[in-house]
């Protein structure tokens, strides 16, 4: 499958932006976990990892998309 320009700059852009969310969100899950926390913020950490996750497989689905396998 053939992306026009305008799908690659599109998927480019959102492939950063994703990154950026995701190395974001690494920062302030490593941050609260060597904080010492209440217990109900471990229910935060633990959305916050889930969603780093998510982002993570997106990112891959774009990378993915942008750069098609090429075959031996």
């Amino acid at each position: 499958m053939m992306l026009t320009e305008e799908e690659i700059s599109y998927a480019r852009t959102k492939l950063n932006e994703l990154q950026v969310e995701h190395r974001d969100l690494n920062l302030i899950i490593e941050h609260l976990i060597s904080t010492p926390l209440p217990e109900q913020d471990q229910l935060l950490i633990h959305r916050l990892k889930k969603r780093k996750l998510l982002l993570k497989d997106k990112i891959y689905q774009l990378e993915k998309m942008l750069v098609p396998d090429i075959p031996a």
